[in-house]
């Protein structure tokens, strides 16, 4: 079922799709696999010292991956004419960009014009937009990036004060719920202009990238909550995950609950189900295929979400 996924995705635009590299789980090989059966793929924001997934009994060897030359990041000017300096790389001054945009979001939308803007705060030309070649896409998925990595950081320093016997270590649904919620509520100050988001993470050409940010994002919260699977419930514990977290923050853009609680009071039903459900392999490919089609058919949802700019 899941290569079904994967192709399904390879006919919207998703040639690209690489296999996603997660954490291994302990007494595995540090070798990288990659099958066709899973549709994890890879997320440009892990790190170096990440560990592998346990590989499936049939999975065949990594593709080669070719290192892409560097460059020598270019010099711009700003709004006086004078050379901006102090940027390492082109990369960094494209990322101190789009989260000046990030400010402008909820009156340009995730579009050119808030990176313009963003620019000029910056004392930039608002040229420097055209940087960006994917324009609103490029936006959004740095959005999602930071969220992630905000996140991540969060659960580590929770993760030391439990090290260092400064408190103590929450249930392992606790940890789940709190993950989520806490990743779900970073979407609130732009929660008028997230279903134009999740349209554009919708797009062919964004898919890939997507599901690399939301595998990266299932799999540092099932880290952080001590997961020592080796065997196939590392996969079903991952998929699972991310249909909680995609269902959620769809009930999440329709709720007018006060501070949302309709929506966690949903997310704990979710974590509660899934602390009980069985891990047979039906459940992995069942629900790894539940998640494609979720992401799909999403754009279903967010025809009568458009125009919603702010909760009523």
């Amino acid at each position: 079922m899941a290569a079904v996924a994967v192709r399904s995705l390879s006919a919207a635009g998703g040639r690209r799709l690489l296999a996603l590299c997660g954490r291994r789980p302990a007494a595995l090989p540090r070798t990288a696999f990659c099958s066709v059966r899973t549709f994890w793929v890879t997320s440009a924001v892990r790190s170096a010292d990440q560990k592998f997934p346990p590989p499936f009994p049939d999975a065949s060897s990594p593709p080669d991956a070719a290192e892409e030359p560097s460059t020598s990041p270019p010099r711009y000017t700003d709004q006086g004419g004078e050379e901006s300096e102090g940027y390492e790389s082109e990369e960094q001054l494209q990322q101190r960009i789009l989260s000046a945009a990030l400010t402008f979001v909820p009156e340009y939308g995730w579009s050119s014009e808030a990176i313009a803007e963003g620019a000029k705060s910056l004392d930039l030309s608002s040229a420097a937009a055209g940087m960006f070649e994917n324009g609103g896409s490029d936006l959004v998925l740095h959005f999602v990036s930071l969220c992630n990595r905000n996140l991540t950081e969060l659960l580590e320093e929770e993760h030391k004060l439990v090290q260092l016997g400064s408190t103590e270590k929450k249930p392992t649904a606790q940890i789940l719920r709190d993950a989520v919620e806490t990743r779900l509520r970073m979407l609130i100050p732009y929660i008028g202009q997230w279903p134009q988001a999740m349209g554009i993470l919708l797009l062919p050409h964004n898919i890939p990238s997507s599901l690399a940010l939301l595998t990266a994002l299932v799999d540092d919260i099932w880290h952080y909550a001590s997961d020592q699977s080796t065997d196939v419930s590392w996969y079903t514990r991952r998929a699972v995950l991310a249909g909680i977290y995609n269902t959620t923050e769809l009930v999440m853009m329709q709720d007018t609950s006060p501070d949302y609680e309709d929506t966690w009071h949903f997310l704990q039903n979710r974590i509660s189900e899934a602390m009980t459900m069985g891990e047979s392999m039906s459940q992995v490919t069942a629900t790894g295929e539940a998640v494609i089609q979720g992401l799909m058919g999403a754009a279903v949802t967010l025809k009568n979400l458009t125009g919603l700019n702010q909760r009523r």
